[in-house]
């Protein structure tokens, strides 16, 4: 099953998230690796600075995929203010159907 991870970062906080961006990066390609990750992104402002994130990942329930958000070296940071995680269904433009 597929849920989104909308994570809203904290106000002025721009330097914690390239602080924690490489490793990251480093989890979100370890997802990758174990068939978990979609997709992921920045939610950015009208300047283009990032404030927030979504992340498509592949979990067996909504209590498994709160813990892989959980892990995410950006939470460990305390740069979310918010993590929403809800069920997504992927129906357009999908590469597995």
């Amino acid at each position: 099953m597929l849920f989104a991870l909308l994570c809203t970062d904290k106000p002025d906080s721009v330097d914690l998230r390239q602080e924690n961006r490489p490793k990251h990066l480093e989890h979100l390609d370890r997802m990758n690796k174990a068939g978990q990750l979609k997709m992921a992104g920045p939610f950015t402002d009208a300047d283009g600075s990032p404030t927030g994130s979504l992340v498509i990942i592949e979990a067996s329930d909504a209590d498994e995929a709160r813990a892989i958000a959980d892990t995410d070296p950006y939470a460990e940071a305390g740069l979310f203010s918010s993590v929403e995680v809800k069920p997504f269904r992927w129906t357009v433009n999908n590469p597995d159907g």
